[in-house]
C-alpha cells in the first residue's frame, strides 16, 4: 500500500506537530506502509519522509520543477519524480497512491486534500481520504463540514468518506475499513 500524506512545509508553532508526523512516518514505514508525498526536504514533509526512510519504508516524492530548481527537494528519496507544476504534481500523487492523508498544513495542505475528497466523491477515484487530526486542529474544519451539511450543500454519506482519527493505526485501520459511497449524480 501507498499512501500520499499532505502536510506543512514548515513545521508550525507547536513541537508536537513534527512529533505527530514522525510518529506517522514511523508507524507507515514498520507497516509496509509506502509514502507518496511533494518530494520536498523541508517542514512536516521531510519529518515524514526521514522516519518512513528510518523506518525501512519506501519515499516516493513529487516535486515541480519550480521547486526542485530552489533546492526543496529531498535527496535520499526511493524515487523522486520531477514534474512541470502543482497539477501534473496531484495527478501524479493520485496514481501512485492508495489513499491521502492529510496532517496540520496550511492552504496547500487543505487543498490537496480537499481535491483528492472532491475527485473521490465525484468517483474519480475509489480511495480513502483521512485527517490525522493532531490535538484537535481539524475540529474547526470539521465544524465548517458539518455546516455544509446543515445548509444542504453537503450529504452525510460524503462526509463520512473522511476517515478522522487521533492516532496512526485508527487511520489505517479506517482505511483498510474503507467502502467508498456511491458515485455523486450515478
Amino acid at each position: 500500500m501507498k499512501v500520499a500524506v499532505y502536510c506543512g512545509s514548515r513545521s508550525g508553532t507547536d513541537p508536537q506537530y513534527a512529533r505527530k508526523a514522525r510518529e506517522l512516518g514511523e508507524f507507515l514505514g514498520a507497516n509496509g506502509v509506502d509514502l507518496v508525498f511533494g518530494g520536498g526536504h523541508v517542514g512536516l514533509m521531510g519529518v515524514v519522509a526521514d522516519s518512513v526512510l528510518e523506518s525501512g519504508g519506501q519515499v516516493y516524492g513529487v516535486i515541480p520543477e519550480h521547486l526542485r530548481d530552489r533546492e526543496l527537494a529531498h535527496s535520499g528519496l526511493t524515487e523522486l519524480f520531477v514534474v512541470r507544476d502543482m497539477h501534473e504534481r496531484k495527478a501524479k500523487m493520485a496514481e501512485l497512491a492508495d489513499g491521502f492523508i492529510a496532517l496540520p498544513g496550511g492552504i496547500g495542505t487543505l487543498e490537496e486534500i480537499f481535491e483528492a475528497w472532491t475527485w473521490g466523491q465525484l468517483g474519480f477515484h475509489r480511495k480513502p481520504c483521512g485527517l490525522y487530526n493532531v490535538g484537535g486542529f481539524y475540529d474547526p474544519l470539521l465544524e465548517m463540514v458539518r455546516t455544509m451539511k446543515a445548509a444542504g450543500f453537503l450529504k452525510q454519506e460524503y462526509i463520512d468518506m473522511l476517515v478522522v482519527a487521533d492516532t496512526p493505526g485508527q487511520l489505517l485501520e479506517g482505511f483498510r475499513q474503507y467502502r467508498p459511497p456511491h458515485e455523486k449524480w450515478t
